[in-house]
């Protein structure tokens, strides 16, 4: 048990989430060790979504039919989805991203899309075989969602779409990309923000790569549409609902980010724990001055403290309970505290901190990419103070 673990007592979770706790772990650990070399290399970790696949990792939330391990609400609860990104994501921050990309698009596209159309990409993706990236962002618009560009025109048997994606994770390496635009059909109920499932090898997609600090396996990359064809299949959840689905997910997706940090940021505490505890300085463990011991104490702690705000949001989601505020608290915190903490345990580590020996670089490039993601810092602050104040306070 590391010393992190023993921060959280069994009693605070059901005996069945402890159990899932430990399957996920146990499948988790033995990748720790890759997490470094795959850190400075671009190639993307199609055996670990191979393994994932076996394990079922890359079907949580799809139904058994499809190959997954049961909807959420029926088999597992979003409190189990982030156990496993953050078991995942202490071994290897790329097991949780595959983890996260993959049990967020194919829940969406078998509730969404037509089941014909969806059997196939969903149980591609259950089985490692294929993913499908999301493509929200623009250049002129990512907080601002609303303020989207890219747009389909209706044709005879679908849609033509044109446009710019920008900062799309997976995007270099994905078959397809969910992706919304403003659509526009004959009458206004045909037209407003839609999803649409676009394969990234049609006719008038073009793709520019992003070269990242971090995250370097997985791959960002700008992705532009030039009278893309979309067949009216592909459209996901109906025309005009893209804003609902958009919005429906991000409280879900923040709570998981927040759990993604602190799972990193707990192994490279625990890392810096056992190097204090066995490095020596004027005859005695550095652990034992305070000013190494203080740092590591905050830090436990306002980690405890984060991962509990986001349990605390999941439980919420499983009640059915709104839980829009709690879920940005835990994501403007978690990667906070989690980066504070990263950075704390590079400076307990000294100048073998900064080398590229350790994982502790990584560790803060990979973290400091959840921290912008679904929402920077300060757009988590304007969604709690329009919870706390009104949206009248805060306009």
């Amino acid at each position: 048990m590391s010393a992190t673990d023993a921060l959280h007592p069994p009693v605070l979770f059901a005996p069945e989430h402890e159990e899932f706790a430990q399957w996920v772990r146990e499948f988790a650990a033995p990748h720790a060790e890759s997490y470094l070399e795959r850190a400075h290399r671009e190639e993307f970790p199609w055996d670990l979504a191979e393994k994932m696949a076996a394990q079922g990792l890359l079907g949580l939330g799809v139904s058994e039919e499809n190959g997954g391990q049961g909807r959420i609400g029926e088999v597992l609860t979003k409190t189990h989805l982030g156990i496993a990104h953050e078991e995942l994501a202490y071994a290897n921050f790329y097991l949780s991203q595959l983890a996260y990309t993959n049990n967020l698009t194919g829940p969406l596209l078998e509730r969404f899309l037509a089941p014909d159309v969806a059997k196939d990409w969903v149980r591609g993706i259950v089985e490692g075989r294929h993913v499908v990236a999301l493509g929200l962002t623009e250049p002129g618009s990512g907080s601002d969602a609303m303020a989207m560009r890219a747009k389909a025109e209706k044709v005879d048997g679908g849609w033509k779409l044109n446009g710019e994606k920008t900062s799309i994770t997976f995007a270099p390496h994905a078959k397809a990309m969910i992706t919304f635009v403003k659509a526009r059909g004959a009458t206004p109920e045909e037209s407003g923000v839609t999803a649409f499932l676009v394969p990234l090898d049609s006719d008038g997609v073009s793709m520019q790569k992003f070269p990242d600090a971090g995250w370097k396996p997985l791959g960002r990359a700008g992705v532009f549409l030039d009278d893309v064809f979309v067949p009216d299949e592909y459209v996901i959840g109906g025309v005009g609902n893209g804003f609902r689905l958009v919005m429906s997910e991000f409280d879900y997706t923040r709570s998981v980010i927040g759990l993604m940090s602190t799972g990193v940021a707990r192994n490279a505490l625990d890392i810096t724990i056992d190097y204090v505890k066995s490095r020596k300085a004027f005859g005695k463990p550095v652990a034992s001055f305070q000013g190494v011991s203080f740092p590591i104490a905050e830090n436990a702690t306002k980690l405890e403290a984060a991962r509990w705000l986001t349990y605390r949001a999941l439980s919420l989601a499983d009640a059915g309970r709104p839980f829009t505020k709690e879920a940005a608290m835990t994501k403007l915190y978690a990667t906070d505290v989690s980066l504070q903490t990263i950075r704390d345990c590079i400076v307990a580590h000294g100048h073998s901190g900064f080398a590229e020996e350790l994982p502790l670089q990584a560790m803060l490039r990979d973290v400091s990419g959840l921290e912008i993601g679904e929402g920077t810092p300060q757009i988590q602050k304007v969604v709690i103070g329009r919870a706390l104040l009104g949206r009248e306070a805060t306009a």
